[in-house]
Parts: structure tokens; C-alpha cells; sequence
């Protein structure tokens, strides 16, 4: 069973991702910031990580960064979420999805991402 990490600091929004990777058969795990999904990234590797960008302590484009550096997780695919869109720069590894989004894109992005 793929794990996907959740880092997301809304609490309505991380439990309505939950439901959905979780009835699409994911295992999941949750962070409510930056800070701690790093903390999880280090206690296990998860198959993706879902981030939103804006959060606080750490926001995801500094999660992004902590894993690329990361040997261990430098291979992590990341699905980036955010109502604006942000500067990536090319990384293979890293999609965009916008905010507000369509559940069955977000759905097809996590399956693309782990295939």
C-alpha cells in the first residue's frame, strides 16, 4: 500500500484530502505545518508528499527544498498545492495543483505521481 504525507494547515482541507487518498486505498499520515511534516519525513519515507504552500513555522516551498537536499528524499515526488501559483523551477518531481481544485485531478495527479 503507497503512504502519502499530508502537510496541510487547515484542518477541514487535511481531512477531506485524508478521505479521499484513504477511499482511493492510500495509506495516509498528516502534518498541520511545515515543521512537522519534515519531523515525519524523517520517522518514515512516505510513496508522496501532498503540501499545501502557505503554512506556518515552515511553508512548503521550504519543505520542497529540505528534501531535495536530503539524499534519503531527494527522490520524493511532491504535489504542491496553493491558490497562487509559485516559482518552481525545473524539478521532474514536483506538480502544481491550484486551489481551489477538482478532486478528480488531484486524484489523477497523486496516481500520475506514484506510478
Amino acid at each position: 500500500m503507497k503512504t502519502v504525507l499530508i502537510a496541510e494547515d487547515e484542518f477541514d482541507a487535511a481531512e477531506l484530502l485524508e478521505l479521499i487518498l484513504l477511499e482511493e486505498g492510500y495509506s495516509v499520515r498528516v502534518a498541520h505545518n511545515g515543521r512537522d511534516a519534515i519531523a515525519l519525513l524523517n520517522e518514515h519515507v512516505p510513496d508522496l508528499l501532498l503540501t499545501d504552500l502557505m503554512m506556518p513555522l515552515v511553508d512548503g516551498l521550504e519543505v520542497i527544498l529540505t528534501i531535495r537536499a536530503e539524499p534519503r528524499l531527494a527522490h520524493l515526488p511532491v504535489l504542491l498545492m496553493s491558490a497562487a501559483r509559485p516559482e518552481l523551477g525545473p524539478d521532474p518531481l514536483t506538480k502544481f495543483i491550484g486551489k481551489p481544485f477538482d478532486l478528480d485531478n488531484l486524484v489523477r495527479l497523486v496516481q500520475e505521481l506514484l506510478a
